[in-house]
């Protein structure tokens, strides 16, 4: 096991390459990790339309804290630790249901969805309900979307929210039913799973149906600072014209980007046929070469939105070797499975990348596991998007930490 602090293992961190083996593999990196990152920034956990009416819930673990995400009878969605204010028992064990009231199974305490305890039998006459009310989590809706963040004091989510909400107003996710989800396990370190994801320098080896449609094109798949080629800018305007927000925007420190980006000539959505894949879109993108708005936020979620239909992702780090990788695929609510679309075609191609990704993650950190492993550099050509993740990784994690670090570097 090392016993390098992280503090040196990020100062001697050498730009442009991959990282030293720790940062995939130690457990005292992992906690970090963890505690400087997962616990304190945004994170995402579902689309709105999870949660279709009052009393529909969702629970999710982000590493030592458990959340349940309700819809309140007002409609207003909100977010609690996942624990009993008397004992501290698990308040919701599935992962998504419905209930009038939160109910403990433990002792029945019983809380109204804004989180207020309502009722606990024989606690006294000193006993003050109105302390003992669930603990809140810091809990936002972007335009379908829904995040949390587990810190004290949240950090702003407005700067993104408001640079994000004009690109996904266009797709309508409020319209939307989740119509197929998917779990898996990915035995990785989380940074491999979004540094596997941040670049299509792997594309052509590896996923034969996503490149019938999805180009690995650096200059799409990378994050290139300053004019767009003209073949991209051209794309841009076309869209922007019609009133759909499209043109390449990154926050400065990198941790967001939007773009709306053209597939393979022909391509109309991620289809084996290259075809619409459901009949009823979702959204109000009338054009069919409008591509997919590419849309990431570290550290939990990349995105599709086409003019059809739109697939979240959710990242969750589980150890310091595996991450659990959620996909679900929207579609307009009042779409029809077997009539306005099939499942087949509407989730194979993503299905078939998603495994195939696991199987490069995997491969990755096996490699990575050797005492062999010297870390290697990134392409300056393919590879800018891994380069701009680990860069913000870098950043933050230096930001965080002990200003010793900040000082060295």
């Amino acid at each position: 096991m090392h016993t390098i602090p992280i503090s040196e293992l990020l100062v001697r961190r050498k730009p442009g390459y991959a990282l030293e083996q720790a940062f995939y593999t130690d457990p005292d990196v992992f906690r970090t990790d963890m505690e400087t990152i997962f616990y304190r920034d945004w994170l995402f956990v579902a689309p709105t339309c999870d949660l279709p009416k009052p009393g529909s819930y969702i629970t999710h673990q982000v590493g030592d804290y458990g959340v349940i995400v309700v819809r309140g009878q007002d409609g207003a969605i909100r977010a609690f630790h996942n624990s009993c204010r008397h004992r501290g028992s698990v308040l919701c064990k599935a992962a998504k249901g419905t209930n009038p009231k939160i109910v403990c199974p433990y002792h029945q305490w019983t809380y109204e969805l804004d989180g207020r305890l309502l009722w606990a039998r024989d606690m006294g006459e000193d006993f003050d309900a109105s302390q003992h009310g669930l603990k809140p989590v810091h809990c936002r809706e972007l335009a379908g979307l829904v995040y949390i963040c587990l810190a004290s004091v949240a950090p702003d989510f407005d700067a993104f929210a408001d640079m994000a909400a004009p690109y996904l107003a266009v797709h309508d996710l409020s319209d939307a039913k989740v119509a197929h989800e998917t779990t898996i396990i990915e035995n990785g370190n989380w940074k491999l799973v979004w540094e596997n994801n941040r670049e299509c320098y792997h594309c052509g080896g590896n996923h034969p149906g996503l490149c019938r449609s999805f180009t690995d094109d650096p200059t799409i798949t990378g994050i290139e600072e300053g004019v767009s080629p003209p073949h991209l800018q051209a794309h841009f305007d076309k869209m922007e014209a019609q009133g759909y927000p499209s043109q390449f925007r990154m926050s400065e420190d990198l941790q967001y980007r939007l773009a709306r980006m053209p597939l393979l000539p022909g391509a109309k959505s991620f289809t084996m046929d290259l075809k619409p894949a459901t009949a009823k879109i979702l959204g109000r993108v009338q054009d069919d070469t409008a591509g997919t708005l590419l849309k990431y936020h570290y550290p939990t979620t990349w995105n599709h939105f086409l003019p059809d239909h739109s697939i979240v992702f959710r990242v969750t780090p589980l150890t310091p070797t595996t991450t659990e990788v959620t996909t679900k695929w929207l579609v307009h609510k009042d779409a029809v499975e077997g009539v306005d679309y099939d499942l087949k075609r509407l989730t194979e191609v993503w299905i078939a990348t998603n495994d195939e990704d696991r199987q490069v993650v995997e491969d990755n950190q096996k490699g990575i596991n050797s005492p062999a492993y010297e870390p290697g550099p990134y392409s300056p050509i393919h590879e800018t998007g891994v380069m701009g993740f680990v860069d913000w990784y870098y950043n933050t994690m230096t930001k965080r930490l002990d200003p010793v670090a900040v000082a060295a570097e």
